[in-house]
């Protein structure tokens, strides 16, 4: 494990990212949070964004190490095993994102429609470098799903995200 990824430097780091995602928003002419970095205290949220900004995704989030985790899934996320979707990983987010639903202006960064498509917790089963494996109990996503980093047209940023079919 890299120096960044030790648990110590985690949180501080998270933060700096945060504080570097408010700089690139508009934030006062946006209604977007404006960066709460506390936890929320009980089992870690998940939730998902449906996003119409400039090209329609889903922007998948995770409570982790103070922050949300957050990655940009293109299609729909899956519902049922055999279906993986690209997942894009793009900046943390601060944890009182987890709520907002509004309309980011034009000319804002991620200018359009954002409205929670699905919200609940999850419970980390695997968390790795390259992998994070995941039970989430959400309003329509619910079980095991993976986060698995590729190395798709060269990007660490490429994750697939699927759900796990279960052993029964």
């Amino acid at each position: 494990m890299n120096n960044r990824c030790k648990k110590g430097n985690r949180k501080k780091k998270n933060i700096s990212l945060i504080r570097a995602c408010r700089n690139h928003r508009a934030i006062g002419k946006s209604p977007e949070p404006k960066g709460k970095t506390e936890t929320t205290g009980n089992m870690p949220i998940y939730i998902i964004q449906k996003h119409a900004a400039r090209r329609l995704h889903y922007d998948l989030r995770l409570e982790m190490g103070g922050v949300l985790k957050s990655w940009a899934i293109p299609k729909e996320p899956p519902t049922v095993p055999g279906i993986k979707r690209l997942a894009v990983q793009v900046e943390d987010h601060s944890i009182d994102y987890a709520t907002f639903e509004g309309v980011i202006p034009e000319g804002a960064y991620g200018a359009g429609t954002v409205e929670i498509w699905d919200s609940g917790n999850f419970q980390p089963i695997e968390v790795e470098e390259n992998k994070i494996v995941l039970s989430i109990n959400g309003k329509r996503l619910k079980g095991t799903f993976c986060l698995v980093r590729t190395k798709f047209q060269g990007s660490d940023k490429n994750w697939l995200f699927f759900k796990i079919k279960s052993k029964r």
